[in-house]
């Protein structure tokens, strides 16, 4: 599991994108989901969308699919006002 930090904006999100990428790829490929503990998300932007579709795009270059849990409502909020909702499914819709 991949965990989210408590601030995701625009200053914070290269260098988290680094370390959720560098920790993908330290995990096998295969089947099972890659899920994201995004619960120590507090303070965001659509930065931490982007960082989240980038690393939906790296699972999926590895097979596997990612499954965002505990995803704050307002993050859920903004991924469906981006139409990006269906890329980032939450634990509690599969």
């Amino acid at each position: 599991m991949l965990v989210l930090p408590s601030i995701l904006t625009n200053t914070e999100a290269r260098d988290a994108l680094g370390e959720l990428l560098q920790a993908l790829a330290g995990q096998a490929a295969g089947a099972a989901p890659l899920v994201v503990d995004a619960s120590p998300l507090k303070q965001f932007d659509t930065s931490a969308l982007a960082v989240l579709l980038a690393c939906q795009r790296q699972a999926q270059a590895c097979g596997r699919s990612l499954v965002l849990h505990q995803a704050p409502a307002k993050l859920q909020a903004l991924a469906k006002l981006y139409g990006v909702e269906v890329f980032l499914p939450t634990d509690t819709a599969v």
